[in-house]
C-alpha cells in the first residue's frame, strides 16, 4: 500500500522485520519444546532474540537473491551470526520443519494483530456513532427511498443503523480472527513425519494459536477467503456510511457535511467548492478492497498438497486491504467528529414535500374510518398527485376531496401531519440499535 493510506502501527505489522522476527519466534518455541531432548542450552535459545538487527536483515535480502529462497535465506544469515555462540542451536535450528509451517504459521500471528487493530478501529467509530445517534434521537428529516421522500425518520434512527451494522463488523472480525488464529507444525505434505501432533500443539499453544486440524504442507485457504470476506464486508459497510453522507451533502440537500477545514480548498477553478472528498475517498478505497476478494477465493484451489501461487497474491492483498481498511476507520472517524449537522434545512426539506411523507397515515386513518382499504388508497394517492401537479399542500388537497372529509375531520386530518406521533418507537429502535 502506498505510504498516503498507511499508518504507522499497522505498517509495522507487515514489515518485513516483523515477519522475520516472528518466524525466528516461532523457531524458538519449537527449540524450547524439544531443548530437553536435543540438549539445547536455554542461552543459546536465547540468543535468538537478538540475533536479527539491521545490518542482518540486508544480509538476509543480499542471501534471497542468491538463493531464491526466502527462508533459506534467513535461517543461513541468523546461523552464522551466532554459530560461535550457539552451536547446539544451530544444529537443531528449523529441526523438522518446513518452509510452510513457519510461513503459515507467521501469517497467521500477522493477521490476529492486524485484526485486533481493526477492531479497535470500529470501537472507535462505534462510539461516535453512539453518541451522534443519541443526540440526534429527535433531529427529524425526510426518510427517502429511491431517492425519494418516504415517510419522516430522525438522524439518530438512522445513525442507530450504522452502530448496529459497526457492531456487526466488530463481531463478524472476532470470528475471522478466530477462524485463521491457526498454525502448524507438521512438516511436509502435513504428514507429521519428523515432529509430533502433539510437539505442534505445544508450540502452538506457546504461540497463542490452535493447531490446524489437517494440514497439507500449508493451512488450507478456505479461512483466508473467508477471513477476507470480513475485511470486505467492513470497508462496504464505511462506504455505505460515507455514500449516504455525499448524497446528504448535495447543494440542493446540505442536510450534513463532512468537516471542511479554515485553510481547505474544494476546487483548483471554483472558490466557492466544499466537496465531499473525504467521503469520496472513502468509498474509492472499499472498492480496492472488494476488488482483491476473488483472488483470495481463487487460492483456495492449489496443486496436491501445495504449490505457491497463492503467496505472491497474499503478499500483496493481505497487507493493501488490512491498511486500508485501518486508514478508512481512522478518516471514517475523523468525518464523524466533524460532521456538520444542519437541522434547520433537514426540517425544510421535510416541509418541501408539502405533507406528502404523511400519506401513509392518512391511508390508514381512511382504513380505520370503515373505507376499503384499495378505495383508500386511490383516494389519498389522487390528492398526492393533485399536490406533486399543484403544489398545493397535501393537506389542502384531502380538505378539498368529498371522499376524504366523508370520512375524516379537518382536526383528524390535522392529527396524521403531527411529528409527535412518529415519536413512540424512536427510543426503542436506538435501544435495538444498542445506543439506548
Amino acid at each position: 500500500m502506498i505510504e498516503r493510506y498507511t499508518r504507522p502501527a499497522m505498517a509495522k505489522i507487515w514489515s518485513d522485520e516483523r515477519r522475520y522476527r516472528i518466524i525466528l519466534e516461532i523457531e524458538e518455541a519449537l527449540l524450547e519444546e524439544i531443548s530437553g531432548e536435543k540438549g539445547v542450552p536455554p542461552a543459546e535459545i536465547r540468543s535468538l532474540k537478538s540475533a536479527l538487527g539491521p545490518a542482518l536483515l540486508e544480509q538476509v535480502k543480499a542471501q534471497e537473491a542468491k538463493s531464491g529462497h526466502e527462508v533459506i535465506a534467513l535461517l543461513s544469515v541468523v546461523a552464522r551470526a551466532i554459530e560461535a555462540q550457539a552451536p547446539n542451536l544451530v544444529r537443531y535450528l528449523h529441526y523438522g520443519l518446513t518452509s510452510s509451517d513457519v510461513l503459515d504459521t507467521a501469517f497467521a500471528l500477522q493477521l490476529r494483530d492486524a485484526t485486533d487493530l481493526i477492531i479497535a478501529g470500529w470501537e472507535e467509530a462505534a462510539s461516535v456513532l453512539r453518541a451522534l445517534s443519541r443526540k440526534h434521537e429527535l433531529s427529524w428529516m425526510p426518510g427517502r427511498t429511491h431517492g425519494v421522500h418516504a415517510e419522516p425518520i430522525t438522524l439518530g434512527v438512522k445513525l442507530a443503523g450504522w452502530h448496529a451494522e459497526a457492531q456487526r463488523n466488530i463481531e463478524r472480525l472476532k470470528r475471522a480472527k478466530e477462524l485463521v488464529s491457526y498454525g502448524k507444525c507438521s512438516g511436509a505434505v502435513g504428514a507429521f513425519t519428523h515432529l509430533s501432533p502433539q510437539l505442534e500443539a505445544r508450540v502452538c499453544a506457546r504461540l497463542g494459536l490452535k493447531p490446524e486440524p489437517v494440514a497439507t504442507q500449508v493451512i488450507p485457504r478456505d479461512r483466508h477467503a473467508d477471513y477476507f470476506h470480513a475485511l470486505v464486508l467492513s470497508a462496504a459497510a464505511i462506504e455505505r456510511f460515507a455514500l449516504e453522507i455525499r448524497h446528504l451533502q448535495r447543494t440542493e440537500v446540505l442536510e450534513l457535511e463532512e468537516p471542511f477545514g479554515s485553510g481547505q480548498k474544494g476546487s483548483s477553478a471554483m472558490p466557492h467548492k466544499r466537496n465531499p472528498v473525504l467521503c469520496e475517498n472513502l468509498c474509492g478505497l472499499s472498492r480496492l478492497i472488494r476488488s482483491y476478494e476473488s483472488a483470495a477465493v481463487e487460492n483456495i484451489g492449489l496443486w496436491h498438497e501445495r504449490d505457491i501461487s497463492h503467496s505472491s497474491v497474499e503478499r500483496v492483498i493481505f497487507p493493501d486491504a488490512l491498511i486500508a481498511l485501518d486508514f478508512m476507520l481512522a478518516r471514517f472517524k475523523t468525518v464523524l467528529d466533524g460532521l456538520k449537522v444542519n437541522l434547520e434545512r433537514m426540517r425544510e426539506n421535510l416541509d418541501s414535500s408539502l405533507g406528502l411523507v404523511f400519506s401513509q397515515k392518512v391511508l390508514l386513518r381512511l382504513i380505520d374510518a370503515g373505507m376499503p382499504r384499495l378505495k383508500a388508497y386511490d383516494v389519498v394517492q389522487k390528492c398526492a398527485m393533485r399536490t406533486w401537479k399543484s403544489r398545493e399542500p397535501f393537506h389542502k388537497a384531502l380538505e378539498a376531496d368529498a371522499q376524504v372529509i366523508k370520512r375524516l375531520s379537518k382536526k383528524d386530518i390535522a392529527a396524521c401531519f403531527d411529528l409527535a406521533a412518529y415519536r413512540g418507537e424512536v427510543r426503542e429502535i436506538l435501544r435495538r440499535g444498542g445506543v439506548r
